[in-house]
């Protein structure tokens, strides 16, 4: 069943009411936690002190910089306290907490293996957020080119209905067509071409036959024309000896023409003549 751009555009919008996506929305999580009152090191420029409609995919990677960086300050900051915390505690302790050099060892193997493993989850990590970040790409080109499409299917309906008026008007225009081939229905005319086509490929068959055949009949031609050099020489030089004969013959009786032709004029006279003189 073939679905109208109607029909396509409606699903498409109620698609997009289910599942919007913007920014604003992504920014939600991080602009929603309120920061401490008692925190002087805060940005004034950060992203969750503005409002929703300032935030931009920007702002928003400038939020995330902030955060690495504010992050990495209170994990120094807790360690230090952490570590200050126990070396004041060894001291005053009673009895004072003494560490031998094997426990040095074994405190040293664990954080060999401990800062091993935090590598590979920081690998596992980093390999995860470019994954993200290669898939975010992806589906923000998707999304722009299903924007893209959506405002064009929003325009098909006027451009269909402009197009079909346009047809509409070219067949009122339209004379009447002689040729009968060119009123023939879809089926009538894939036929019609089929069989067009396989006469087109008949003939290239035959024209490939009479192509190679061509340099035998050249041959031939050749070996014919060197055959007849000769006879039209021969016939040539037979019909000048002819017209010479011909010639000859002529001059030769020349003066006995001349004197039967005399000899008849004055026949001719004396018989004209004698009818005057007799009347008759």
């Amino acid at each position: 069943m073939e679905r109208k751009p109607e029909d396509v555009l409606q699903k498409l919008r109620s698609l997009q009411k289910k599942h919007e996506v913007s920014v604003i929305k992504l920014s939600e999580p991080i602009s929603s936690a309120e920061p401490s009152n008692n925190d002087t090191n805060q940005r004034t420029s950060d992203a969750s002190n503005t409002s929703l409609d300032g935030v931009t995919p920007a702002s928003l990677q400038a939020d995330l910089t902030h955060y690495k960086e504010l992050f990495a300050k209170l994990r120094f900051s807790y360690v230090e306290q952490v570590t200050k915390e126990k070396f004041i505690r060894a001291i005053v302790g009673d009895p004072p907490l003494i560490v031998t050099p094997q426990e040095n060892a074994e405190l040293e193997k664990e954080n060999l293996e401990a800062k091993a493993a935090l590598k590979a989850l920081k690998v596992e990590v980093a390999d995860m957020v470019s994954d993200l970040e290669r898939r975010g790409k992806e589906l923000t080109t998707r999304y722009e080119q299903v924007q893209l499409e959506t405002n064009q299917l929003q325009e098909l309906p006027e451009k269909i209905s402009g197009l079909e008026e346009s047809i509409s008007q070219l067949k009122k225009k339209q004379s009447p067509i002689q040729n009968p081939n060119m009123v023939l229905p879809l089926s009538r005319t894939l036929e019609l071409v089929d069989k067009r086509t396989q006469e087109r490929d008949e003939l290239d068959r035959h024209f490939e036959q009479l192509q190679a055949q061509v340099p035998r009949k050249r041959k031939e031609m050749e070996r014919l024309q060197a055959e007849l050099a000769p006879l039209e020489t021969k016939r040539q030089t037979s019909t000048t000896a002819a017209k010479e004969a011909r010639r000859r013959k002529e001059a030769a009786l020349g003066g006995v023409q001349d004197d039967l032709e005399e000899r008849g004029r004055w026949w001719t006279a004396s018989e004209t003549a004698l009818k005057q003189m007799l009347d008759i």
